[in-house]
């Protein structure tokens, strides 16, 4: 066996001093495996000079069995040719400048774009291509072998790649381009192997990936399946500052690599914002999130072809993370999370900014998500209040399209409001109960007042960007956009009626805030609650209800106690949070002098819902008898005159009247409605007319 290997060593090595070439160039390899093959034919020139070199004097060269023992020979044979301190310093005075062993960079070469991009020295780029020349070709095993004395070690070595390079071993600065810290090895593009042997005999391998990127194969690294995530299509300009912000991040990073971490003010703002930069700037992307120990692969692949990186989304305790992407050279790194960034997380800052917040509605990328689908209907006022990141937005549109398509109907504006709150998952139900709104403006019987005002609330909720963003009328101080409304009255006008309705208008979910989950005797525990509450809100598009708001938007008393004190606390911290807040909240109240005065300035509106008179009583059982089936000749008006009751006990005693015929099976009749008004007359332990006392 080892016979033949040396027999074929020499019949390489005189086809290679030819210029001929063993092998042929694979035919559908493409122009990127063309030109590392020219590459390669170069390099096998130098190797048979080496090998033709080495021979001339070599006692042992035709010993079938070199390279499995050191004969006597061998071992004069090297003690002759040992170095004189002449040849030593006349070799280091010409190994300033190393060769390369490289072909010109042509118009596939992969490998010349890639030493570009990451800044390889001749040097660099030469011991890259010897070392990965047995993957590519491989009569160069055996040429290895004979070269490094050891048929059995087929790949270079530290000291062969020197050889072929032409750099004395000796010279530091050419071995330090194999240290750990060197580009080479801390870009993940070379292994050094065997670190128990000797510096020039540890064995040198190139990565299986980068070896398929120079032969034109763009398939990401095996460890990477299922990390890697599509980046989302880039939004249509918005206008205003985020057009301002993509143009200025777009200008820098045309102008090299880069490291920034990007604020996000909701979860998925930041992502579509440098999605558009990405865009607008020409550069390719890798997307991930919290790639947890496959950082140099991921900056690998980013580097092979010059994409960025974006991590989207960084692990609860982040700082080995962010070290590992901010030490990163010669690559793009561009980072994104809710959080603030903490300078502790990386003794290297990033450029850290602000990403522009996701103006609510976005119709231009709506209407670019669903197409033709979206001429149908009123699609700015059916996706005004939705504040959805551009893949979400495609995500949504996606989804209308096929709730359309299991309707057997075109795409309307609830298939759209449905999708979209679909998109819009929330931490709130830990602390709020979720209400999908079934009702509508028909469902509401109240005057003409406060019906009005509750227009105006929706109004607000989708046109508060314009309002307070381009016509810059926000108040400053850091307030947020968020619309706060107060609903008062006695327990049953209908206030939280009133918040489902105008939560399915603006097509949101309710969230019904349960105090119980949010009042905690122990100190700060409230004020964390809440904090839990709004930042949630904050990143979810629906409507926030604090039904019996006094438990936590009360008065301000006077400080008499440590419970005076926090309590007032508790206030105060509600009164800079609301000031913040950027969502829909709304408040009810049975007593409106119960709220304190520095809560109901900071509100948009105050509604409030009087007790019905007897006209509005007449229309509220009228209204919950419109689909019970009742018998003929029920004149409600007797009950309306005779019961003052509010809508909420109106709509109870029919529901007790309509459950007296369904036992009889039957249809409710006035004796069932007046039984049914009675007992709510009871329940409010009140004086029942017609009964004893009255």
């Amino acid at each position: 066996m080892t016979t033949v290997t040396t027999a074929s060593t020499q019949t390489q090595t005189h086809a290679s001093a030819t210029g001929t070439p063993a092998t042929a160039p694979p035919g559908d390899s493409g122009s990127s495996g063309r030109a590392l093959f020219d590459r390669l034919t170069v390099l096998r020139d130098r190797v048979a000079a080496l090998v033709e070199h080495r021979t001339a004097d070599d006692p042992t060269a035709d010993d079938p069995l070199r390279g499995l023992y050191l004969p006597d020979e061998a071992v004069h044979h090297l003690l002759r040719t040992w170095p004189s301190a002449e040849s030593v310093a006349a070799a280091t005075a010409t190994a300033v400048e190393p060769r390369s062993a490289g072909a010109p960079a042509g118009p596939g070469d992969r490998l010349a774009r890639l030493a570009g991009r990451t800044r390889l020295t001749e040097l660099d780029t030469a011991a890259l291509l010897v070392a990965l020349a047995p993957d590519v070709d491989r009569t160069f095993e055996p040429l290895y072998g004979y070269l490094n004395n050891d048929v059995s070690r087929r790949r270079a070595t530290v000291g062969l790649a020197l050889d072929l390079c032409g750099v004395p071993a000796h010279v530091a600065t050419a071995r330090a381009r194999f240290h750990a810290s060197a580009p080479l090895r801390a870009l993940g593009l070379l292994e050094v192997e065997e670190p128990e042997r000797p510096f020039l005999t540890r064995s040198l391998r190139v990565p299986d990936r980068l070896v398929g990127h120079l032969l034109g194969d763009d398939t990401p690294d095996a460890a990477l399946l299922g990390l890697l995530l599509p980046m989302p299509d880039p939004l249509p300009a918005a206008g205003g500052d985020s057009d301002v912000f993509v143009r200025r991040l777009a200008a820098r990073l045309q102008d090299g690599p880069l490291t920034a971490y990007l604020r996000e003010p909701r979860e998925g703002d930041g992502l579509a914002a440098l999605s558009t930069v990405l865009d607008a700037a020409g550069v390719d992307a890798l997307r991930c999130t919290d790639p947890e120990d496959h950082v140099p692969e991921l900056l690998r692949e980013a580097r092979l072809d010059g994409r960025a990186l974006v991590v989207s989304g960084l692990p609860e305790k982040p700082g080995p993370l962010v070290r590992a992407l901010t030490a990163a050279t010669g690559v793009t790194v561009l980072m994104t999370d809710p959080r603030p960034y903490d300078p502790h997380w990386a003794p290297a800052n990033p450029l850290v900014l602000d990403a522009p917040g996701r103006r609510a509605g976005g119709v231009a990328a709506w209407r670019a998500a669903l197409g033709a689908d979206a001429d149908g209907f009123d699609l700015a006022t059916a996706v005004a209040p939705y504040r959805l990141g551009g893949d979400r937005i495609q995500r949504a549109a996606h989804t209308a399209q096929a709730l359309a398509a299991f309707d057997g109907t075109p795409v309307g504006a609830e298939h759209v409001r449905l999708a979209a709150r679909r998109q819009s998952a929330s931490g709130l139900e830990s602390h709020a109960r979720r209400i999908r709104p079934d009702v509508d403006w028909q469902d509401l019987v109240l005057p003409h007042k406060p019906l009005v005002q509750l227009r105006e609330l929706a109004l607000r909720a989708r046109h508060r960007d314009r309002v307070l963003g381009d016509w810059r009328l926000s108040a400053g101080g850091g307030r947020g956009r968020g619309v706060l409304g107060l609903f008062a009255g006695e327990s049953g006008t209908g206030k939280t009626l009133s918040a489902e309705v105008v939560a399915a208008d603006l097509g949101l979910d309710l969230y019904v805030v349960q105090l119980s989950s949010v009042v905690d005797k122990y100190v700060g525990e409230t004020e964390k609650n809440l904090e839990r509450i709004f930042t949630e809100a904050d990143r979810t598009d629906a409507v926030l209800l604090f039904d019996e708001a006094d438990a936590v938007f009360g008065k301000r008393s006077e400080v008499k106690d440590a419970h005076d004190k926090y309590a007032n606390m508790e206030s105060a911290y509600l009164l800079q949070r609301l000031e913040s807040f950027d969502g829909i909240a709304l408040l009810t109240t049975n007593l409106r002098a119960n709220i304190d005065e520095a809560f109901t300035r900071r509100l948009d509106l105050v509604v409030d819902f009087p007790f019905p008179d007897v006209e509005q009583r007449l229309a509220l059982w009228r209204h919950s008898l419109s689909r019970v089936p009742s018998a003929e000749g029920i004149d409600p008006g007797v009950l309306a005159r005779d019961f003052e009751l509010a809508g909420g006990s109106i709509r109870s005693a029919v529901v007790t009247a309509a459950y007296l015929a369904a036992g009889r099976d039957d249809m409710v009749t006035a004796d069932d409605l007046l039984e049914g008004a009675r007992r709510e007359y009871r329940k409010a332990g009140r004086l029942v007319p017609g009964e004893g006392g009255w």
